[in-house]
């Protein structure tokens, strides 16, 4: 029996690659009419109050970030628009290339797994059409809890679904948000994933005084919760 009974998985930068902002932002910021590098100084200003989703649903959200810009498109321009930041977050994600193999083997080994993500609309529409998703037993975004990390409402809600305590979960992610000081707050072990892509990638509020574990790829979770199982084998689960 291992010792954690879920592993739950930041997202972005932890089950994908690093995320940047690529070329097809520029579309968008041309439906509204404005340079795309005040577009990406705005979305990078508001992005805790967007991933709450207290801003309404997309179109109301982009809305409000052209009020913030200065701008005031048409209708059709701000559903066009919607549309074309959806494809563009689509298209800055790219899963590890263990990120499946790593899930189905959690999943294996007999642990449910989930995603708990600070995000904006646009992840919960795409992420069914990933491969991971079928190995997703419990998703959870801060744009439909409305909350962001480190707040213990999202690490609690997904325990919460899966019927499990916050200490018979495990959870991984780069330390954007400072979700791995949240995750231990909440009751969680945590370990930080610190592979060498991310680096480059886009993060808001790091965990930078965080100490714990830190894991060089995806993979060496698996070593991780083995290693556990053979502990608690032994003598117990251990402190």
């Amino acid at each position: 029996m291992p010792s954690y009974q879920a592993v739950l998985f930041d997202f972005f930068g932890t089950l994908t690659r690093s995320v940047q902002r690529g070329a097809a932002h520029v579309g968008t910021a041309e439906l509204i009419g404005c340079p795309t590098d005040t577009l990406a100084e705005v979305l990078d200003r508001t992005y805790y109050e967007r991933a709450t989703g207290r801003l309404g649903n997309a179109e109301a959200t982009l809305r409000w970030v052209c009020a913030q810009v200065g701008v005031h498109p048409s209708d059709y321009a701000v559903r066009a628009a919607v549309a074309s930041r959806h494809r563009a977050v689509r298209a800055d994600t790219w899963l590890r290339a263990d990120a499946v193999p790593v899930l189905a083997a959690l999943r294996q080994r007999g642990l449910r797994t989930g995603v708990i993500s600070d995000c904006t609309h646009e992840l919960p529409a795409f992420l069914p059409q990933l491969a991971v998703a079928p190995l997703l037993d419990v998703r959870v975004f801060s744009v439909q809890v409305g909350r962001c990390k480190p707040d213990p409402a999202l690490y609690l809600t997904a325990c919460q679904r899966l019927g499990l305590a916050p200490g018979d979960c495990l959870y991984v992610g780069d330390g954007g948000s400072q979700e791995l000081t949240g995750a231990e707050r909440a009751g969680m072990t945590a370990v930080r994933l610190a592979a060498p892509d991310l680096a480059t990638h886009l993060v808001f509020n790091a965990d930078l005084d965080w100490r714990g574990p830190t894991l060089g790829t995806l993979d060496e979770v698996l070593t991780l919760v083995d290693s556990y199982a053979e502990v608690v084998g032994v003598g117990g689960r251990p402190g």
